[in-house]
This record gives structure tokens, C-alpha cells and sequence, in this order.
């Protein structure tokens, strides 16, 4: 099979490039080397792979990387919260705009199979249950007075008794609370408004945390995984805001990867619908605050800082539930957290 791979020079891309080759795919890698996510010359390509410097948001480049093409797995985007709401008309741009160039010239080209990198912030808020008589309940977004006043937990909007968080499911409402959640939704949207329209298949891939090496270092768009390994590598302590208890699933990168060959091969196979949504995460959540102490206790220092400093926009805990991935794609992450950790501390980020 033959894979244009859009942002495929990237973090996660690159992997993705890197599993696909190994299963014995033909591979195109198409990439805009956007300065947020690379520095330096543009990469060589590697054995398997073919490299087109461009952005998804030109009809003319993106049809001609497609000529031959027989599904794509669409990860360029802009990530992360950025610095703020300015930021929007670019994280528009970017992700839904060259999201809707793709799949029109995907609708032209004739191409049918598109994996897109989806990600859990489509849910807002994880799943929580009222501990007083409520269940299941969905609180709005915290009020900036609670989080300057170190109040962190989101509490029932009927009672306002305190809530367990569990695990959220595929078929779960979404909730985006901030620019680049409302992106990513939309795109999920595009690309099931384009297999509807033109017969195709659409697998998202709803990712949780991801980390690994190769992530970019000090830059606004990276994860905290990456915000925590370039403190240590400058000789810092990382700095965890809010009470470092906010809840996460991290995943490897070569975990992600991985789950982008399976879910091509099943497209091409006959196993997925028009559109499936896959949550995408290592089924074994941990705190913030944990993962800054596995990282730095493997880098050797120094200890985590807990600040109280937040970001508004961010959820305190989002979790999800992906045994759907598993069992309907056979994936299964390999990479524990513990290990990870210790490879990522070890690890390099991009320039």
C-alpha cells in the first residue's frame, strides 16, 4: 500500500513513517516544516520513504502528492494550547482549514482510506460521577476565581458535591473547552461529512498524552511531557501547576505509531465503517505530578516543583476508556510507563 503521511517530518509522524515502513508500505511523507514543531534543515529521507516539502492548505501541492496515493494518515496540525486566544485564526488555519483542502482533493483524486489524529480534548471534562445522588454528571468549565483560589476540582453542577472520576467511553458527549479542541472536533466532523459524501472511511484516532523521543523542545505547541524534559535538560526544576493531581493517559509515540498501521490495514481490510473514533491511550492513567517525578527521578534531577499556577482552558482530569481499540483493531500498547519514562528521560528532543 502506498501512504501519504501529512506532517509526517513531525513528532508523531515521523514514527508513524517509521511503522508503516517496516510493515513493507510504500510511503510519502508531506510536510510543511512549520517553525512551531522544526528547527533546522529539513530532513533526509529515509529508505522507503519519499519526502514533499508542503502544506495541506494548497489544493495544487496536496493533489499532486496524491497521485498514486491509496489512503492517508493526516497529522499535520498545529498542537497544544499555544499562548493564546490570538492564536486562533492560525489554529483554524491550519488544522480545519487543511483538513477541508485534503479531503477535497482526496474527493477528486479518488482516494477512499484516511486515518486523522484525533485527540481526547474533544471531550473536555474526562467521565465523573457525583458522589452524593447525581452519577454521572458533566461540570462546566472551572471558573478562573476557584483556580486562582486553589480550588481545582471540578465539583457537581447540581449539588456541588465532590466527584470520582472514571473513564470516558467513545460515545460520550463532546465538550471542547478551548481553540485547539474546537479544531480538533471539527476535523472529525470533515472527515465524516467526506465519507459520507464520497463513500469512503475515516478512522480517528482520539490520542491521549503523547510522549517519546524526538518530541520539539521549548516551544509554546508541545506537550507537558516535552514543557518537563527541556526544564531538565536546561538544569531546571519542571514546573507542575495546579496541585499536580490532574489526571492523564500517557502514551508512546511508538505505541501511537503502531495504531496507525493497524487502523490502515483494517480500513483496507473492510473492518472499519464511514467514520469510527478510536480513543487512543495507554489504559493506565497517571497524575501529572507522577509522571514530573518519573521523568525527573530518571533524568536525575532536579525534583518537580508544584506551583498552583493554571491555565485557562484546561480540564483537570480526562481519561478515556480505549478498549473499543483494542477490540475491534487487535492494538495493544507495549510501552509501560515506568520504561517509557526512562527512555524519554534518556532521549533527545528536536531542536
Amino acid at each position: 500500500m502506498r501512504v501519504l503521511v501529512t506532517g509526517g517530518a513531525g513528532f508523531i509522524g515521523s514514527q508513524i513513517v517509521d511503522a508503516l515502513v517496516a510493515r513493507g508500505h510504500d510511503v510519502v511523507v508531506f510536510d510543511a516544516l512549520l517553525a512551531s514543531a522544526h528547527s533546522g534543515p529539513p530532513p533526509e529521507p529515509r529508505a522507503g520513504d519519499q519526502l514533499i516539502f508542503g502544506d495541506v492548505r494548497d489544493a495544487d501541492a496536496v493533489t499532486g502528492a496524491l497521485r498514486g496515493i491509496d489512503a492517508v494518515c493526516h497529522q499535520a496540525a498545529m498542537v497544544g494550547l499555544g499562548k493564546d486566544f490570538a492564536d486562533a485564526p492560525e489554529y483554524v488555519s491550519c488544522n480545519d482549514l487543511g483538513t477541508a483542502v485534503l479531503l477535497a482533493a482526496m474527493a477528486r483524486t479518488g482516494v477512499k482510506d484516511l486515518v486523522l489524529a484525533g485527540s481526547m480534548v474533544v471531550y473536555g471534562e474526562g467521565r465523573y460521577a457525583c458522589t452524593a445522588r447525581h452519577g454521572v454528571v458533566r461540570p462546566g468549565p472551572r471558573a478562573a476565581a476557584d483556580l486562582a483560589a486553589g480550588r481545582f476540582e471540578p465539583r457537581c453542577p447540581s449539588c456541588g458535591a465532590e466527584l470520582t472520576p472514571g473513564l470516558v467511553g467513545e460515545d460520550a458527549p463532546t465538550d471542547p473547552r478551548n481553540v485547539y479542541a474546537t479544531t480538533k472536533l471539527a476535523q472529525e466532523h470533515l472527515a465524516a461529512a467526506w465519507a459520507r459524501a464520497t463513500d469512503g472511511r475515516a478512522v480517528s484516532l482520539r490520542y491521549h498524552n503523547v510522549y517519546g523521543p524526538g518530541m520539539p523542545r521549548d516551544t509554546p505547541y508541545a506537550g507537558v511531557a516535552s514543557f518537563f524534559r527541556s526544564s531538565l535538560a536546561a538544569g531546571e526544576a519542571p514546573r507542575v501547576f495546579e496541585d499536580g493531581r490532574q489526571r492523564r493517559d500517557f502514551v508512546h509515540v511508538r505505541d501511537v505509531a503502531a495504531a496507525n498501521a493497524v487502523a490502515l490495514d483494517a480500513m483496507r481490510g473492510g473492518a472499519t465503517g464511514a467514520f469510527t473514533a478510536y480513543n487512543t491511550g495507554s489504559g493506565d492513567p497517571h497524575t501529572v505530578g507522577e509522571m514530573a517525578d518519573a521523568l525527573a527521578s530518571a533524568y536525575g534531577g532536579p525534583a518537580p516543583v508544584v506551583t498552583g499556577e493554571y491555565r485557562l482552558g484546561d480540564v483537570r482530569h480526562v481519561t478515556a476508556d480505549s478498549a473499543r481499540l483494542r477490540a475491534d483493531l487487535g492494538w495493544q500498547p507495549e510501552v509501560d510507563f515506568a520504561s517509557g519514562m526512562r527512555e524519554f528521560a534518556a532521549a533527545s528532543l528536536r531542536g
